[in-house]
């Protein structure tokens, strides 16, 4: 948001006010139905749904585990991380219902379209590299940057 700017004068000083007006940034919230990333423990990497909130700092969670892998468990706030997506269930919503839940909002081709999904793909992809393949990349690095360089060059002629 642009702010909104005030001029006043004082004599012959020239004071400007600034007025900023800021929107609210923070739009996911732990409800029910927010499907969340594990970032910690045995299923870290893994997405969930939460089920039901148990307290300030924890909550219920589950895969559903014929998609996603994860069983239903309780885990800390501080192991998960909260993704846009959501799905429409009930509280304490049973396995079945959760997996109908998220076949019909198509959550896993959200998720796997998503920037979010893409870039840990791109690091799975680049941790498996072997010692040939980094160097196979960074030559073809080199050689579109020449290209590109090339280019430029021509244009700027």
């Amino acid at each position: 948001p642009l702010p909104s700017r005030r001029q006043h004068h004082v004599g012959t000083t020239k004071l400007l006010y600034i007025q900023f007006s800021y929107t609210m940034g923070f739009s996911r919230y732990v409800e029910v139905g927010r499907v969340v990333l594990i970032n910690y423990g045995p299923d870290a990497g893994k997405l969930a749904t939460v089920i039901d909130i148990v307290d300030q700092n924890k909550c219920l969670v589950e895969g559903p585990e014929e998609i996603t892998g994860v069983q239903r468990q309780v885990i800390s706030y501080r192991r998960i991380a909260l993704t846009d997506l959501t799905v429409n269930i009930q509280r304490s919503a049973r396995a079945k219902s959760l997996k109908a839940a998220w076949k019909e909002g198509d959550t896993l081709a959200k998720w796997e379209g998503s920037q979010w999904a893409k870039k840990l793909a791109s690091k799975k992809t680049r941790a498996g590299l072997s010692d040939f393949d980094r160097f196979k990349v960074m030559v073809a690095k080199k050689q579109k940057s020449r290209i590109i360089a090339q280019k430029m060059k021509e244009l700027k002629a």
